[in-house]
């Protein structure tokens, strides 16, 4: 079992901060923000787990979205997934990557379009993902 410094944690009381640790060692938080990490553009885009939760990538070509680095079971988020203003541009998905009926997604190909990946890890070796398209 881990254990949660207190050094790590803030009053809820202020301005700005959401996670409380209660005498029990219960860890409660109040409210939940993340940024949107954006991922860099080439041939093999591969995803930090560790870097953030969620992602952006404007493909300038067809890519590859590789298994991501510094996976663990219980990660989740999103990708948003966007053409250039070409178009047109494909993606082909890492072994770890796993959709529904075991298809990978087709994008939409309209130019500047933007499709959506949510995922939530199972294993190292398992991201269960969800694809929704052309999102305006």
């Amino acid at each position: 079992m881990s254990t949660l410094s207190t050094t790590n944690l803030k009053n809820p009381s202020a301005s700005g901060n959401n996670i409380v640790l209660a005498a029990s060692g219960r860890v409660t938080v109040l409210s939940a923000t993340a940024t949107i990490a954006t991922l860099t553009d080439g041939a093999t885009i591969t995803p930090d787990f560790d870097a953030a939760c969620n992602f952006a990538v404007t493909l300038g070509g067809n890519r590859t979205l590789a298994n991501p680095t510094n996976i663990a079971a219980g990660q989740s988020g999103s990708i948003f997934i966007s053409q250039d203003a070409t178009g047109s541009r494909t993606l082909a998905f890492g072994s770890n990557w796993d959709f529904i009926s075991g298809t990978a997604p087709t994008l939409t190909t309209t130019a500047s379009a933007v499709d959506r990946i949510d995922y939530v890890v199972r294993s190292s070796t398992s991201i269960h993902a969800v694809f929704t398209a052309n999102y305006s």
